[in-house]
């Protein structure tokens, strides 16, 4: 019988008959594994477990502790959703049901929107659906036999006519529902074990505005009910945390359909968070070397032909506006004017590096359907900088870049992850040996420095690799943070000069950077993730002072000028009865409160109250008082 050989994980190699699967792999390896096998990974792609291993290839098997595995339970989830749909909806058109992050989704075509009630009929067919144990089973079709077996199903042929004459087309089949897929999927239904169906929405079919709604729903799925459960109770909590509702009650920021869909307006209390995250940043920057600049915000699309953003990013800017002839575009990006700024005059290696830096305001086209409060806008002011230096000093810049992050992202708390965001697989510019020198220089100064990263394949922007932070909030979900992006080919497209100490013109190397990146996304995401409760160098209202009655309002007045003379953002609530007015600031999570009684008056004292510390309360010389919020401000305290 023909032998295949095939490479484990450890290095050994293991001699199977030929034709066998994943499944038949992990059984030789050992029947615990064999019970615990999801799926299997065969030269680096993941496959299912009755895939056939080709002789020669590396596999590793994947189990339930793998991230790779939940992909697939979750994929699978959203076929066992539509097979449930389409048993109770038979008239529904399927759309596409990928997993995502933290679940999946799957879309289809119906005549009436979905309903709270709908999801739990669902549920219960997909239960259905599970407790037959169908098995997944794939199949390769030609074109023409996809056409006929979905050509009731006007999404999946429009689908069906993007594939190429050539490309290999599968389909999936479980029980009585049949999906073109790629796959891999779990070997049955009955595999899928924890799953909750969460909620249903509109989204429009590819996205387009222009086309069809479809219902979309959203559902979630574990291979524990302990994990399940967990993720339920922090969705609650997130919901509790949502930036929209806590902006509104805070009075942070609003939208007006008026102004425009995707953009911010700051309101006093907001603009004043902003403002402070702003100052912090600028005094790491003059620290670090960094010039401020400003660059206009509408710019001829001349430099953006140049910069290679209309080529690549074209889909993503607004415009153009004709303007004496000339074509003009809100900039998506401040990196041209940076690079005019460079070129206004000629440039010594005595100079370099060149640190300049930015809260540049750029616009961006995104569809409506993906508008989401801060997270995502249309108009944005971002931390923009860029470092301009020799290719010897680019290591050293780099360093100088963690350090920044590093110390920035501290003072709000934030732990980090780091991924190396590689070449993407299409619209990438300059050769493969400068991304692969780029590449090289990142992870090699990471390594060097002992940081821990992981690579995300494919997620560089066009004109380099970039290291891309993650934030993790309070209830640890990952946000993006700062993004450092090293640039060859942008130097190169401008014909960017320096002349070296040789006298002779050389190339620059360009990073891009930015620390919180949006500043929209980035307070909406410390709105979520101090659950609107700001420390106090950031809260928009440092203290409130609380006279007891009205005839105290003088000495309460007395307080607050003090207080706002040591830089301190205090204000005097008079109004209403002192339990209300409590309640009030409680509900505006300011950080502390001060009552002013008769006694306070007489001694020279307050009543300090801290948010949260319930009726609790610290009688204190109010000198004491103002030189520990001072201190709490400078040294910029979290709790």
């Amino acid at each position: 019988m023909p032998e295949v050989r095939i490479k484990l994980p450890d290095g050994s190699v293991l001699q199977m008959p030929d034709e066998s699967t994943v499944q038949d792999v992990a059984v030789a390896i050992g029947p615990g594994l064999a019970k615990a096998a999801v799926a299997g990974k065969i030269d680096g792609q993941t496959f299912g477990l009755s895939s056939v291993v080709p002789d020669g290839s590396s596999i590793s098997i994947l189990t339930d502790r793998d991230l790779e595995s939940l992909v697939v339970l979750r994929h699978s989830a959203a076929h066992i959703l539509a097979t449930a749909v389409r048993k109770i909806r038979p008239d529904a058109a399927i759309g596409f049901g990928p997993a995502i992050e933290d679940g999946f989704y799957y879309d289809f075509d119906v005549s009436d929107p979905f309903t709270p009630g709908d999801l739990e009929l669902f549920e219960t067919e997909m239960d259905e659906v599970i407790r037959k144990d169908y098995e997944f089973v794939r199949q390769v079709v030609t074109k023409e036999e996809a056409r006929e077996l979905f050509s009731c199903d006007s999404l999946k042929l429009e689908r069906l006519e993007e594939f190429s004459d050539d490309e290999v087309i599968t389909v999936y089949n479980n029980g009585p529902f049949l999906d073109l897929c790629k796959g891999p999927h779990i070997n049955s239904t009955g595999m899928l074990k924890h799953f909750k169906l969460l909620s249903a929405a509109g989204a429009y079919w590819r996205g387009d505005e222009n086309r069809q709604m479809l219902q979309r729903i959203y559902g979630t799925a574990f291979f524990s009910k302990s994990q399940l459960k967990n993720h339920l109770n922090n969705l609650k909590e997130a919901k509790k945390r949502d930036h929209r509702v806590l902006g509104k009650e805070l009075d942070l920021f609003s939208t007006d359909s008026r102004v425009g869909s995707g953009l911010i307006l700051w309101h006093p209390r907001g603009a004043i968070v902003r403002t402070e995250i702003e100052k912090f940043e600028q005094t790491l920057l003059t620290k670090h070397g960094y010039s401020q600049v400003f660059t206009p915000h509408v710019m001829n699309e001349k430099i953006f032909e140049l910069s290679g953003h209309l080529e690549n990013f074209k889909e993503g800017m607004f415009g153009p506006i004709e303007v004496e002839g000339s074509y003009y575009r809100p900039k998506p990006m401040n990196c041209p004017g940076h690079i005019a700024i460079y070129q206004s005059k000629q440039r010594s290696y005595r100079d370099l590096p060149i640190r300049m830096a930015e809260f540049g305001t750029c616009y961006r086209y995104e569809r409506s359907g993906v508008l989401h409060g801060m997270l995502r806008v249309r108009g944005f002011t971002q931390d923009d900088a860029h470092i301009f230096c020799e290719p010897k000093q680019v290591e050293q810049e780099i360093v100088g870049l963690l350090d920044l992050v590093d110390e920035m992202l501290g003072a709000f708390g934030y732990p980090y992850t780091i991924e190396v965001a590689t070449k993407p697989d299409d619209k990438a510019l300059g050769s493969d040996a400068d991304w692969d020198s780029a590449l090289e220089v990142l992870t090699g100064t990471l390594r060097e420095k002992g940081v821990p990263f992981e690579y995300d394949h494919g997620g560089g922007a066009f004109y380099g690799p970039k290291l891309d932070f993650k934030l993790i909030d309070a209830i640890g979900r990952r946000w993006q943070g700062p993004t450092v992006q090293l640039d060859f080919n942008l130097p190169e497209r401008f014909d960017l000069e320096y002349v070296g100490e040789d006298n002779e013109k050389h190339q620059p190397v360009m990073l891009h950077r930015v620390l919180v990146g949006s500043m929209e996304r980035f307070v909406g995401g410390l709105i979520e993730h101090y659950a609107g409760a700001f420390p106090l160098w950031l809260a928009p209202e440092q203290i409130r002072i609380l006279p007891v009655s009205e005839n105290l309002k003088e000495p309460a007045q007395v307080l607050e000028g003090k207080l706002i003379k040591a830089g301190v953002r205090a204000s005097v609530i008079e109004r209403d009865t002192l339990g209300s007015r409590i309640r009030d600031a409680e509900m505006l999570k300011i950080p502390y409160m001060a009552v002013i009684g008769k006694e306070e008056e007489k001694n020279g004292t307050a009543a300090l109250r801290k948010r949260g510390s319930g009726k609790k309360q610290e009688v204190m010389e109010q000198k004491d008082l103002i030189e520990r919020l001072q201190q709490e401000i400078e040294y910029r305290v979290l709790s």
